[in-house]
């Protein structure tokens, strides 16, 4: 990872073998982080692969400093401590020779936070294990199922708080290893994943957005074009055919481009703002298993404001406050960041600075308090980041926009102006999720899985606490459904203690209790996600309650 800063701080020796270190905090500014998990079966040439490819990798960035942290989450078959701490020496000793290098201690417990640059180069991963002919000898044998691999990931002896163990305990997704990195929403799952899509389309629709989808494979030459072949490649799945080398999309933004560039344009058209919610594909290390935080498959919220260089300024703001109804309606803060024009960067500098002067002037007239980032901007343009804060004070950058003078150029698209003549439009780059896997796994720890009634896979369920009143919560029940209410009805024969308490570990916002009273009186009681009951409740004037709530979405 090239970091803004990493900071880490040894808290107790873990591993039978361990480095002697002091429990003091450590903390590095602009430097390149390499997480390494040593495997069984690793060798010191792998190893080798390993520095030529960072080394490689720190020359695109010219960076200097590195840091090599050992990082056993990486792997459950890790090798003997021994053997890894004689490949991370070797690393240690190698990048000596040429760089700043410093090693986070072996075989200790520690606490680490990291402020990753915000370009498409800035997290790269890479996985050294099969040699070519163990590669053929398995290409050799015969097919066989070995169910052993057709499971979920294991994410026992997380922690209670961890995104993972909540969607477990909630049942909202699971990782299958026949799909490394990759999501399989299940049915309350899908349901977050619908509704949080479904309230950015809406807003999208008030801000004049007009959804687009293209599709997920294209002939390299589109990305050759964009320029991501250059800088992202690493990062792409690519491969050979007989219509010539195809790869997945891991950005929306060269497709859309060909959108816009289907016709003819006047600057009454503009701005054309795109939105899309298709599905991209980045290539990552199968065993980084962090949850949703990072996956192979992955959704944006991408959208594309095809515009006038006059328009910038006011787009600007109009994402600004785009921003702020996301993450007012989330119950979360955030701070923004003005990248400026990195080191390696294409285009002429003249643009650069007319489009970071255009983002500065909008959050200055915006009020919103900013801060800036000197040369962290993506490879074509200028960016803002927006870092959003969970309710354990913890920062994402989920949020961005970027200002591209040079996507337009690269791609020859055009609009007549009011002068008759042909001009370059300029292209901004935002989502307000980001990656809407990722800001998943953020509010879910944010939320303590206690979604909001708007988003809660179950909004209320329905107990009887005996047989008797069965067809009446079948009543209720059924005039939840047609009222718009995501409900579920347990009529079992269980105690109205367990029936309860498991509402209550579903973080289900309202259980409805019903007994022979509710039953004679034709009403309800309700109990809260947070223990407190009304009794004796017009179901109508429930749900007309329970719509307004969720038509609010109050948090």
């Amino acid at each position: 990872m090239d970091a803004n800063n990493i900071t880490y701080e040894p808290i107790a020796p873990e591993a039978s073998i361990y480095e002697d270190a002091k429990k003091e905090k450590i903390s590095l500014d602009n430097i390149l982080v390499i997480f390494v998990s040593v495997e069984k079966g690793d060798t010191i040439h792998m190893a080798d692969q390993s520095i030529k490819d960072t080394e490689d990798f720190m020359k695109k960035l010219s960076r200097r400093s590195v840091l090599i942290y050992p990082f056993a989450h990486l792997s459950n078959n890790l090798e003997s401590p021994n053997h890894a701490m004689k490949i991370l020496d070797h690393m240690y000793k190698h990048f000596s020779k040429d760089y700043d290098v410093r090693k986070a201690p072996f075989g200790w417990t520690k606490k680490m936070s990291v402020d990753v640059k915000g370009h498409p180069l800035a997290e790269q991963s890479r996985s050294y294990g099969i040699d070519e002919p163990q590669k053929i000898y398995n290409k050799a044998k015969p097919v066989e199922v070995n169910t052993a691999i057709v499971r979920k990931s294991d994410w026992s002896g997380l922690p209670e708080t961890d995104h993972r163990t909540i969607g477990e305990r909630l049942d909202l997704y699971s990782f299958q290893e026949v799909s490394p990195s990759m999501v399989y929403w299940h049915p309350n799952g899908n349901t977050v994943y619908r509704q949080i899509i479904k309230f950015i389309r809406e807003l999208e629709e008030q801000y004049g957005y007009e959804e687009t989808s293209t599709p997920v494979i294209a002939n390299t030459a589109l990305w050759h074009v964009s320029g991501h072949y250059d800088h992202y490649k690493e990062n792409m799945f690519m491969f050979d055919t007989d219509m010539g080398q195809l790869g997945l999309k891991p950005m929306s933004c060269p497709s859309t481009i060909l959108i816009y560039k289907s016709r003819k344009w006047s600057y009454r058209d503009l701005p054309f703002r795109t939105a899309t919610f298709d599905k991209l594909y980045r290539k990552e290390v199968s065993g980084a298993l962090t949850g949703l935080f990072r996956v192979m498959e992955l959704t944006q919220d991408d959208g594309h404001i095809f515009l006038t260089e006059d328009q910038v300024e006011n787009e600007v703001e109009k994402f600004l406050e785009f921003v702020k109804t996301v993450y007012d309606t989330f119950g979360m803060k955030f701070v923004a960041k003005l990248s400026t024009m990195p080191d390696s960067h294409m285009g002429d500098e003249a643009l650069w600075d007319k489009a970071t002067k255009s983002l500065r002037q909008a959050l200055e007239r915006s009020g919103m308090k900013y801060e800036v980032k000197d040369k962290e901007g993506a490879f074509y343009g200028p960016k803002i980041d927006f870092d959003v804060y969970d309710s354990m004070g913890r920062a994402w950058q989920c949020a961005t926009m970027q200002v591209d003078y040079q996507q337009p150029l690269r791609f020859g698209i055009e609009y007549t102006g009011e002068d008759g003549k042909q001009h370059t439009p300029v292209i901004i780059h935002r989502a307000a999720l980001g990656s809407v896997e990722r800001f998943i796994a953020v509010l879910v720890e944010h939320l303590h899985g206690k979604f909001p009634t708007w988003l809660a896979p179950t909004q209320v369920v329905v107990v009887s606490i005996s047989e008797q009143v069965s067809g009446y919560a079948e009543e209720v029940y059924k005039m939840l459904k047609e009222g718009g209410i995501r409900a579920n009805l347990d009529i079992s024969d269980r105690t109205l203690q367990y029936k309860i308490r498991d509402a209550k570990m579903k973080e289900t916002p309202y259980t409805i209790i019903l007994g022979r009273n509710e039953a004679e009186a034709k009403t309800i009681s309700v109990r809260m996600r947070d223990g407190t009951q009304k009794n004796q409740q017009k179901l109508e004037d429930f749900v007309t309650q329970l719509n307004d709530e969720i038509r609010k979405r109050k948090c």
